[in-house]
């Protein structure tokens, strides 16, 4: 064929797909949230046009040799709207610390956590809801909530010896069926309007990972029919109800779980992960699948995990308690004596008591003091940083989010470890896929930073 008959075909070819695409984006109503969001959108595109233009050339800092084979710790090469993290403060969500979202964010009628919802509007906006808009957004997931027929098939069929987090990936991966960005790409979408499908495919998935996470759990380690989604019900409290549990106190640990797991910047591996992949305009549920897989990485998912085995074995070690301070420091010496670690302590950034372990000990202590394995985490808490200050081989030596989280859903009944990082997995999208979204906004490109060899390191080093 000659050049000129391709392109008739190209523009024939193109010409087919877009009415529909248009059909698509230029007659729906917007949801509140989205209608905000084109409000928001304008402005935040012009600071970053201005910051490009005016200051490209602006020197953010110098990095080492020791960085760049140290997992690039403290390199400042990302762009991340939702969340920043401050080595003595912790996690901010859009400038609002943990206990102020405590404090302002709406809550469940008379619950006293703030609500998924909340932050998800606070995330994407950056402005504290009100409850009706909070409520719009629990209306707005839950008219999404259903999981088509593909996925749950291929979830009933999985063999049960299938971890937990490989039925995850797997299940969101394949979502992308569903995907707006996917068919408005196709039908040849403008860049400028790509917020638009990657907002729908954000929310979209978020509203279905509780079915998908609930179907695992319930096949994978009860043998049970997945309750269906009840749209008279938060997103949390649906959650609780899909895997079984009907304690309202239960429904409070998940809006607090999953509102403080779901963003700590966008450095860690699963949100980088999911900001990476998306860079090359994979559409929002084939990049959180794949920040999933990174997830369930032992060095990030996993750690809560690692902090109750390492629990159990203490207990298995010193026998039935309560301990003496002197048992159990003397334990801790002994571990790091071995040339073992202490999990649950310690962060790469943080330099203080990580507030997420915080807000889960004050949980804690006010709805099951007594009980003793919140007892032992509070006396490891007064013991573990004094031997690890002495022991001075920890930058940090204070207790992170993952230090009491798998001891509250012990708690609970919900003793099936592995299933833990899928928990983890359904809180981070509330985090990352609004990072997403604000990435086509603002029109960030590929990602796609330099590399080099150990032989280039060396000569570099020597000249």
């Amino acid at each position: 064929q000659s050049p000129t008959m391709l392109s008739a075909a190209s523009a024939s070819f193109r010409a087919a797909l877009r009415p529909a695409q248009r059909r698509l984006y230029s007659g729906a109503a917007d949801s509140q949230l989205k209608g905000r969001l084109r409000e928001l959108i304008p402005a935040q595109q012009e600071i970053v046009k201005d910051l490009r233009k005016n200051h490209g050339d602006k020197v953010l800092g110098e990095y080492t040799v020791g960085q760049a084979y140290g997992g690039m710790r403290g390199i400042i090469g990302l762009v991340y709207e939702t969340s920043l993290l401050d080595p003595m403060e912790g996690i901010r969500f859009r400038g609002l610390s943990i206990p102020e979202c405590q404090e302002k964010l709406p809550k469940a009628k008379g619950g006293e956590e703030p609500l998924p919802e909340a932050l998800l509007w606070l995330l994407l906006t950056g402005e504290v809801p009100t409850e009706a808009q909070c409520q719009s957004v629990s209306d707005e997931l839950a008219s999404q909530a259903e999981i088509p027929a593909h996925v749950k098939a291929m979830l009933d069929n999985f063999p049960k010896d299938v971890h937990p987090m490989s039925q995850f990936s797997s299940a969101v991966t394949v979502l992308n069926t569903e995907s707006n960005f996917a068919k408005a790409y196709s039908g040849g979408l403008h860049k400028t309007k790509y917020w638009e499908p990657t907002y729908d495919d954000a929310m979209s998935c978020i509203a279905k990972l509780p079915a998908v996470a609930a179907r695992i759990y319930n096949n994978t380690f009860k043998g049970v029919k997945t309750a269906p989604y009840d749209k008279n019900l938060d997103w949390g409290a649906n959650y609780a109800r899909m895997m079984g549990y009907t304690d309202p106190l239960f429904d409070e640990l998940m809006r607090l779980y999953l509102v403080i797991h779901s963003d700590h910047e966008g450095g860690n591996v699963s949100a980088h992960t999911t900001h990476l992949v998306s860079s090359a305009l994979s559409d929002p549920f084939l990049s959180y699948g794949a920040g999933l897989n990174g997830l369930a990485g032992p060095l990030h998912g996993l750690a809560n995990q690692e902090v109750l085995r390492w629990t159990y074995d203490l207990v298995e070690t010193l026998g039935e308690g309560p301990y003496t301070d002197e048992q159990i420091t003397q334990y801790c010496w002994d571990v790091l004596n071995s040339g073992r670690v202490i999990p649950g302590y310690g962060h790469a950034v943080l330099r203080k008591t990580d507030p997420r372990y915080t807000c889960q000990r004050e949980f804690a202590l006010k709805h099951f003091a007594d009980n003793d394995m919140v007892k032992l985490t509070a006396q490891l808490y007064k013991i573990v940083p004094a031997v690890l200050t002495e022991h001075g081989k920890t930058a940090n030596p204070w207790p992170n989010v993952d230090a009491h989280s798998g001891v509250l859903l012990q708690k609970f009944g919900l003793t099936e470890q592995d299933y833990y990082t899928v928990l983890f997995g359904v809180s981070r999208a509330v985090g990352v896929l609004p990072g997403l979204v604000w990435d086509r906004a603002l029109g960030l490109p590929i990602e796609r930073p330099k590399s080099v060899t150990t032989e280039w390191m060396v000569n570099k080093c020597k000249n």
